[in-house]
C-alpha cells in the first residue's frame, strides 16, 4: 500500500501534490470561496495526473479531509530502451523497474543517469540529468 497523509483541503497550496480518484495529482490551480449564509468556505481545486497527465479537480468544503501521497523521488541509470519502455536501476538500492518512455525526454540510451519519481508501483521518469 503507498504511503499518504491526510491535510485540510484549505491548507494546500500550487504545486503540492493530492489523490484525486485514487491518481496522485499536482495542483496547478486553487480557488477559495468564502462562506455563505448557509454553508461554510468551499475549495475547488484543479491538478493533473502525475504518472498519467490527466486533469482532475476536486470540490468540497476548506476543513475537508483530503488524502496526499508521499512520493519518493531517486536517482537512477537507464539499462535498456526496448521501443516505449525504458529499464532503469536505482542507484541505492539497485533495484531494477520498467517504465513508460517520457515524451519529451531527449537524450536517453543506455548508462544515461535519470530522476524519477515512485508511488506505489507506479514509476516516471522525470528529468534526464546532464552528463
Amino acid at each position: 500500500m503507498p504511503e499518504k497523509i491526510f491535510k485540510k483541503a484549505g491548507q494546500l497550496k500550487e504545486g503540492n501534490y493530492i489523490i484525486i480518484e485514487g491518481e496522485p495529482c499536482r495542483i496547478k490551480a486553487i480557488e477559495k470561496s468564502k462562506p455563505g449564509k448557509h454553508g461554510s468556505a468551499k475549495v475547488r481545486i484543479t491538478a493533473f495526473g502525475v504518472f498519467d497527465n490527466q486533469k482532475r479537480t476536486f470540490l468540497g468544503p476548506v476543513d475537508a479531509d483530503v488524502e496526499v501521497p508521499i512520493i519518493q523521488r531517486s536517482n537512477a541509470q537507464i539499462v535498456a530502451i526496448m521501443g516505449d519502455t525504458v529499464q532503469i536501476m536505482d542507484l541505492k538500492t539497485y533495484d531494477l523497474f520498467n517504465t513508460k518512455k517520457p515524451p519529451e525526454a531527449k537524450g536517453l540510451k543506455s548508462g544515461v543517469e535519470v530522476e524519477y519519481m515512485r508511488y506505489g508501483d507506479k514509476i516516471a521518469i522525470v528529468r534526464v540529468k546532464s552528463e
